[in-house]
């Protein structure tokens, strides 16, 4: 069969860069075609997706994917190690990629691959130096970025290579490939003019973070000119309808009544909490009324921002320590979002390459029939956080989207 290229992306929204790697990355590798792997309701630094999912399914077939696959709620919203195992999980589950390309900020593959290698080995040096690191109060994010450094003994070379967001996802990516001892093969795609958590446009590139920005501030021309045509029209639709959610603080009476419903035991139950940091949020929770207070009042130097958000989303989807470790042990399912028709040929050839792989074309028929009761649970977790998402609409704040909504054509 002709070469298939794999993209894991959260394209919120889908903006010129995102179209420039796909361009890239099928010039690079030859591929005739790509299939990418979206988050859906919620994304992995703790936030809201700005549009839904169908949305950004219609975006990417636009604009060079031709079969889109959501990325289950549990791995979107997970670490970046949950995140990228998730994705690269699916993408072996298929049988037929050949390549993932990801966005980078370094221009080389190799120094990635190289603490990929240290990340999945952990060498009993690193682990004590990592260790070392976080005994001095440092967050998980910088120990691990100063205990590399030491280990590789390469300051020069390996500086801020770490504080990279494209950079941290490419790595997990190749250890996750290392992990699954995967036959995928990674290719890395340099960055342009703007990076990550940029909030400045550069020519016709600006990151989702600053379009997301300019749409707060209803800089709606500096939005048109960072994305496809196609992308702000869809984009322009949603907004119109009022079926759109700019960020967290949409949900934040939910999350607190949610916080303070629970006890202090179920919190420290949340991925990501440890000893300590449930009492800090139940406090928190019981005493004020924002969510931009509550998260003052947890954040410190050891718990990252995002991180305490991911931890606010579990609370408020329900997840627990047990399901995020059913979630790393079970076969994931392959939700189907939308296709072209060179993404209903690779259905096809998918199904036939792995025959005994769950697609997903009908939750409701899933839900009935197929699915394993592990599967099931974690499906379920999908089609609530669409259920909670819709509550941020400014209208037609309807349930069920997952059952009733059909995938997208082209």
């Amino acid at each position: 069969m002709s070469k298939v290229l794999g993209i894991v992306g959260e394209y919120n929204p889908f903006h010129n860069g995102h179209l420039y790697h796909i361009a890239k990355s099928k010039q690079e590798t030859e591929a005739e075609y790509v299939v990418c792997i979206i988050s859906g309701s919620f994304v992995q630094r703790g936030e809201t997706s700005i549009i839904n999912k169908w949305a950004k399914a219609k975006m990417a077939l636009a604009n060079g994917a031709n079969l889109v696959i959501e990325l289950p709620t549990i791995y979107s919203i997970s670490s970046a190690e949950g995140f990228a195992e998730g994705a690269i999980r699916i993408l072996n589950s298929l049988k037929l990629v050949d390549t993932i390309s990801f966005g980078m900020e370094t221009n080389d593959l190799a120094i990635l691959n190289n603490i990929a290698n240290v990340l999945y080995t952990e060498p009993k040096e690193y682990t004590t130096m990592l260790t070392h690191e976080l005994q001095k109060g440092n967050s998980f994010p910088k120990a691990r970025e100063n205990a590399m450094m030491m280990y590789l003994n390469d300051i020069k070379k390996y500086a801020n290579v770490l504080s990279g967001s494209n950079n941290i996802l490419g790595i997990e990516y190749l250890k996750a490939l290392k992990k699954t001892k995967s036959d995928i093969t990674p290719i890395g795609i340099q960055r342009q003019k703007v990076l990550y958590n940029d909030e400045y446009m550069v020519d016709e590139f600006a990151s989702a973070t600053a379009i997301r920005r300019m749409l707060m501030s209803r800089q709606f021309e500096d939005v048109r000119k960072s994305m496809p045509k196609s992308s702000y029209q869809i984009l322009g639709e949603e907004l119109k309808k009022g079926h759109y959610v700019l960020d967290l603080s949409k949900f934040e009476k939910e999350i607190i009544y949610t916080l303070r419903k629970m006890s202090q035991e179920e919190i420290s139950n949340l991925p990501d909490v440890t000893e300590g940091l449930d009492s800090t949020i139940k406090s928190a929770a019981d005493s004020c009324n924002t969510l931009y207070e509550l998260m003052n009042i947890i954040k410190t130097k050891r718990f990252t921002q995002t991180r305490i958000q991911r931890i606010l989303l579990y609370a408020l989807l329900g997840i627990d320590k047990k399901q995020m470790q059913m979630s790393k042990k079970i076969e994931p399912y392959v939700r189907i979002l939308g296709f072209d028709n060179k993404g209903k040929e690779l259905i096809s050839e998918i199904a036939k390459a792995n025959p005994k792989l769950n697609i997903i074309t009908s939750v409701k028929k899933y839900m009935n029939t197929v699915g394993s009761k592990s599967q099931k649970e974690m499906l379920q977790k999908d089609i609530f956080a669409t259920d909670v998402y819709t509550l941020g609409y400014e209208s037609d704040s309807w349930s069920n989207l997952d059952y009733t909504n059909k995938i997208i054509t082209l």
